[in-house]
């Protein structure tokens, strides 16, 4: 892969560390116009770009097998279908929808980087590549076929994953432009249902596979607590918001929908004693990972604790 650092997700420590947006007019005019330097690498930045189209190729390919794949139940007239699911699943694909695209850009913005472009470019790029890659399966989804009995779509554009595609975007960017919102990590877990592993699921789809995510929303503690009491915190240690739903879909086993609240310890991957661009990407990427720790489930049955919430 090409992805070799990352650039935006700062750790917010003090204020000595943190960043400000370059200013391009500081720029020497000689250094933006002299056209024989060059420290772009252009066969990263040429790798950059094939990965990219090649995933698309790959995301193309998965769905025209699946979700896409031509089905004599349905009719095929290219309309394009806006179909509203701001019920569905109780928006957790929603808060998916946002954390994917975030995620998505996090690589990008870091293979631009290994390929020296300017910080604040592979910011925006990342974030243009992630949205673009999103859109694209939610635009094809569009052209859904409609059912030959009911006379509705099988599905469509939804507008509100839409919305949470370019909010994850949005968040992204954001990040390197108010560093303080790095305080703030979307994350995520994952663990197979029980569903998927008995292969009910159709098309064994893990994205798609809702009773096995949970989404959090981590907080830095350590800098977002007051002087006196922040001392006393330990600076690997996180607070993590989590939701969870099951009972999703006609596919699956619970006879009922329901919701359940976390509020559970994490890890700051930061933290962690290596240095250097490789090793910042890494540990910017695990930092989108939920760690297995004690927490507190909420729920209709109740309060629970637990050793491991994953």
């Amino acid at each position: 892969m090409f992805f070799f650092c990352q650039s935006n997700a700062q750790i917010i420590s003090d204020s000595s560390k943190i960043r400000t947006p370059i200013n391009l007019m500081s720029i020497n005019f000689i250094q933006k116009n002299d056209p024989f330097k060059s420290e772009i690498n252009y066969p990263i930045l040429a790798g950059v770009g094939l990965s990219y189209s090649y995933i698309i190729y790959q995301i193309n390919n998965y769905y025209e097998n699946t979700w896409w794949k031509k089905d004599s139940n349905y009719i095929y007239n290219s309309k394009f279908n806006i179909v509203n699911d701001g019920t569905y699943a109780r928006n957790i694909d929603k808060f998916g929808h946002a954390l994917g695209t975030a995620l998505i850009s996090h690589f990008i913005s870091a293979g631009f980087e290994a390929a020296n472009i300017e910080e604040e470019t592979c910011v925006w790029l990342g974030a243009i590549g992630g949205l673009g890659m999103q859109m694209y399966v939610e635009i094809k989804d569009g052209y859904s076929p409609i059912d030959r009995i009911s006379g509705k779509p099988k599905w469509g554009f939804s507008p509100g994953d839409a919305v949470s595609d370019f909010l994850g975007a949005s968040y992204f960017v954001a990040r390197y432009y108010f560093p303080e919102l790095n305080n703030y990590q979307l994350r995520f877990s994952y663990f197979p249902s029980k569903d998927m592993l008995d292969g009910k699921k159709p098309d064994n789809n893990f994205s798609d596979d809702y009773e096995g995510q949970k989404m959090w929303l981590s907080l830095r503690m350590k800098n977002l607590l007051p002087h006196n009491i922040s001392e006393y915190w330990p600076s690997f240690l996180m607070l993590s918001l989590g939701y969870f739903v099951s009972g999703i879909g006609d596919y699956s086993s619970k006879k009922s929908i329901e919701t359940y609240y976390y509020l559970a310890f994490d890890i700051d991957a930061e933290t962690i004693p290596l240095y250097g661009k490789f090793w910042s990407f890494v540990k910017n990427t695990l930092n989108y990972i939920h760690f297995p720790m004690p927490g507190i489930q909420f729920s209709k049955n109740g309060i629970s604790l637990a050793l491991i919430i994953y």
